[in-house]
């Protein structure tokens, strides 16, 4: 017999228990940290790319992007997932609806802009003497906003169910649940996870592959035009760095993004609550706090922006201008 402290609504017969975790104040601290690092680390790549004029540039809007989708998990989701650890949904069933809509918008144009980027630096390693015609600021952002629309219909029509029906998922009150079927599933597994991962996987080995043979091709002309080999490009140096990067990009998407997709991968409903601080769920959240480190960190003028934003030197009349590349 349940007393109705431990009710969502005590005094429904349809109440949900409230959600109770052994160890809340250490998921607390830790969630809220990973939260605030998110926020503060994309954070960073926005004012960056925004401010100084001479990083806008058609691959530095697609960080921008990415960031933005980042930025977001972790100032809108992370905090509400944090919120309701130990609490009961009293925000209605409309709104958690809108909830996941939102969640799953940005996600899925946080996964997006990971493609394009893809393919932008494709084009730049494999067709260099062409990219700069081939990817121009205005494709780039007519890019990125088809990213952001197709991610919002996208999502609509996968949550319609959801949104025609709000709290359809739920067993009883106080609770935030949405179940996708396996079909909806299948569809969000193939659209949001094979096909980037594959496109990503294809793009960057043939990144490697050229990158390699441009490695050799240079060292044979230094070793030819010298005489000698001591000196010349470390071929071996130059295969690590580019298997390094391209073995980080996938495993890290893969290592976050793979429990969450396992019930469709296994065949089962994917239900995800608002309050079970699900492990899967955080996981794939964690992706958006290790995206600007992996795709902005590695950039030599990000460092540099650090300094300045920190010593608000950003804050002087003709910051803007600044030399960063």
């Amino acid at each position: 017999m349940e007393t109705p402290a431990e009710l969502c609504f005590p005094q429904r017969n349809s109440s949900c228990k409230k959600p109770a975790h052994p160890q809340a104040m250490l998921i607390y601290v830790l969630l809220s940290s990973i939260s605030l690092t998110t926020v503060a680390l994309n954070l960073v790549v926005i004012i960056s790319i925004s401010h100084f004029r001479q990083l806008h540039t058609p691959t530095n809007l697609l960080l921008l992007s990415l960031a933005v989708s980042d930025l977001l998990v972790g100032l809108l989701l992370m905090p509400v997932e944090i919120i309701y650890i130990e609490a009961c949904w009293f925000l209605g069933d409309i709104l958690c609806t809108l909830y996941y809509v939102v969640d799953y918008v940005i996600t899925s144009a946080s996964v997006a802009n990971m493609v394009l980027i893809s393919v932008d630096r494709y084009i730049a390693i494999c067709d260099p003497l062409h990219y700069s015609t081939k990817v121009t600021k205005k494709r780039v952002q007519i890019c990125v906003c088809l990213c952001w629309v197709c991610s919002v219909f996208y999502r609509i029509l996968l949550l319609n169910d959801h949104l025609e029906q709000p709290g359809r998922s739920n067993s009883c009150s106080g609770e935030c649940v949405v179940i996708i079927n396996y079909i909806a599933g299948i569809v969000d597994l193939v659209f949001t996870f094979i096909i980037p991962i594959t496109a990503i996987i294809l793009l960057y080995l043939r990144v490697f592959v050229v990158a390699v043979s441009q490695a050799r091709a240079l060292r044979s002309h230094i070793a030819a035009v010298t005489g000698q080999r001591s000196g010349t490009v470390n071929l071996k140096k130059t295969e690590m760095k580019a298997a390094r990067t391209l073995g980080i990009v996938i495993v890290v998407f893969l290592f976050c993004f793979c429990p969450y997709y396992y019930p469709a991968l296994a065949g089962e409903d994917t239900s995800v609550d608002a309050s079970s601080a699900a492990f899967e769920i955080w996981l794939a959240h964690f992706n958006s706090c290790l995206n600007p480190i992996i795709y902005a960190f590695f950039y030599p003028w990000f460092r540099k922006c650090i300094k300045l934003i920190l010593t608000l030197q950003i804050l002087k009349p003709g910051s803007r201008d600044a030399k960063m590349l």
